[in-house]
């Protein structure tokens, strides 16, 4: 399987778990990475810096109409929906904020499990709410891969424990192996054999 988009979704804790994720994943990414972070309004652009410490793929902040890249990690910026749509392409929204928030984790994995199918892998990590819970069953009903955070070792375990509830998970494991997985999943892509 070919697995070209992965999207991740953190809240409360999420800096640190993102980073952590980035550090197992490496420069093997033969997909494109979007990272939805709740951050608020005033949340700035020290995120993009503070997790390219991680890894050596290029992490930006996402802007509208971005066509998504392989080996590129996109964040979602203060204050805006971002959506994939299916021309591969990134669309910023300001409606209504999502269970608080904007951005919404549903809302981005939601429309990537909309475009990209069998191809997305959506990832839920650390948080205090459920965002993230319905975006992710609906990535897993359309095909794609399926994989949450170990709710034991979350800085928060809401967000994690309601994305185990609300869909059969491919694997729930701890923080520090996500990103290993990850890497597995993606160099099988590249290479077209098991890692």
């Amino acid at each position: 399987m070919t697995y070209d988009l992965v999207v991740i979704g953190a809240s409360w804790g999420g800096l640190r778990a993102v980073g952590i994720v980035l550090d197992g994943l490496g420069d093997a990414a033969a997909a494109s990475i979007v990272v939805g972070q709740h951050r608020g309004p005033a949340g700035g652009e020290r995120l993009a810096p503070l997790l390219q410490r991680h890894t050596g793929l290029l992490v930006r902040e996402a802007e509208d109409k971005d066509r998504l890249t392989p080996g590129t990690v996109y964040l979602a910026p203060p204050d805006y929906h971002t959506l994939i749509e299916s021309d591969g392409s990134i669309a910023l929204s300001t409606e209504a904020h999502v269970r608080h928030a904007r951005p919404s984790i549903d809302v981005l994995f939601r429309s990537a499990a909309e475009a990209y199918r069998e191809r997305c892998v959506g990832v839920v990590l650390t948080g205090a709410n459920e965002d993230g819970a319905e975006g992710l069953a609906l990535i897993k009903q359309l095909g794609g891969v399926a994989v949450v955070q170990d709710p034991r070792t979350a800085e928060r375990r809401e967000m994690p424990a309601a994305a185990i509830e609300a869909t059969h998970a491919d694997v729930v494991l701890p923080l520090e192996e996500i990103g290993l997985f990850l890497r597995g999943l993606l160099l099988e892509t590249r290479t077209g054999n098991p890692a």
